[in-house]
């Protein structure tokens, strides 16, 4: 029956296209939103807008922001010669709430994935080699996922930056395998960062 409501089904059509959310899922929360006053669907919708008009990657970093560079990268107390490759934003951002970490990021937006032909190319590696050459630079943190892709791709970007002469080192393995970082309490990333080896 309420396949034959054109607005209801598009809605949650559009919401199960989010991770984690299937069809059941988007459509308790259409449910929620029809509950809620107008105003309520309103802000929701505006917010949405406001998001995707403002938040652009840094320049820099490729980190996620409203003003380019962002704030991290303008922070002149942060270490300039030491740098954290993570995979996602969300992962920069699990390692800066454990507090543990004063240098600079690099965000690549994915991991190394032949099955899927995800590429050097199509991550951000030809901006990471151009920091690498230009920016006085002494240690590469490599905080990949601890998954298959994330540890082939650990392994890749180790040989890439030892050719630059700079140390490389991994998180400790405080954080289990399999695991993404964005979803790890602050504790462990904190010991993961504090315990990190070279690679």
């Amino acid at each position: 029956m309420l396949d034959s409501i054109p607005s209801f089904s598009r809605l949650v059509a559009e919401m199960s296209k989010l991770p984690g959310i299937g069809r059941k899922t988007a459509a308790r929360l259409v449910f929620h939103i029809l509950k809620q006053p107008a105003s309520e669907a309103e802000a929701l919708a505006a917010a949405i807008v406001e998001l995707k008009q403002r938040v652009v990657l840094c320049s820099n970093c490729f980190g996620l922001t409203e003003d380019d560079p962002c704030e991290l990268c303008r922070d002149s107390s942060r270490d300039e010669h030491l740098l954290c490759i993570v995979e996602q934003p969300g992962d920069m951002i699990a390692i800066e709430r454990s507090r543990s970490f004063r240098g600079r990021y690099h965000v690549l937006h994915g991991a190394l994935s032949p099955l899927d032909g995800v590429g050097p190319e199509d991550l951000k590696v030809a901006q990471l080699e151009k920091r690498l050459a230009d920016e006085p630079i002494r240690e590469v943190v490599v905080a990949t996922n601890f998954s298959v892709e994330g540890e082939a791709t650990a392994h890749f970007l180790a040989d890439l930056i030892k050719a630059h002469g700079i140390r490389v080192t991994r998180l400790a393995y405080g954080i289990p395998m399999g695991s993404d970082l964005e979803f790890v309490d602050e504790a462990t990333v904190n010991r993961a960062v504090s315990g990190r080896r070279d690679l």
